[in-house]
């Protein structure tokens, strides 16, 4: 299953839902774009004093690229603050978090599975394949 196929539209027409199903207060999300329930592409709001710890850290089985839009990130593991404009690529299996956003963040989230190039062009032979 791929994302759904969507031209520009103004992100203000997603409504700001809890994410994590509401387990840390005050953490937001606004999916624009799902694969599958939690590989999605992802505005998520801190907003001021949010703490993740409730959460723990975080693994996940699926790629993440996040970029900081607004605010900071605070790293309760490795004990360093993210500004507005760091980015951050993280793969399968790779611990994050927790974080506190002392006066809120804005991220641009984009989270997708690793797919082989045979299952994302099933007709396509590659290089190594002798035709039949």
């Amino acid at each position: 299953m791929t994302k759904p196929e969507r031209e520009f539209f103004p992100i203000t027409d997603v409504e700001w839902t809890p994410a994590l199903g509401g387990l840390v207060p005050g953490l937001f999300e606004r999916i624009l774009a799902e694969q599958v329930p939690g590989v999605a592409t992802r505005i998520l709001r801190f907003d001021p004093g949010t703490d993740t710890s409730g959460a723990g850290v975080q693994i996940h089985d699926f790629w993440e690229e996040v970029y900081i839009l607004e605010g900071s990130l605070h790293d309760l593991t490795l004990k360093k603050t993210f500004p507005k404009g760091t980015y951050a690529c993280r793969p399968p299996g790779m611990s994050h978090g927790p974080w506190v956003a002392p006066e809120g963040c804005r991220t641009f989230e984009v989270r997708y599975t690793a797919f082989s190039t045979q299952e994302l062009f099933p007709t396509r032979r590659s290089a190594r394949q002798k035709p039949k």
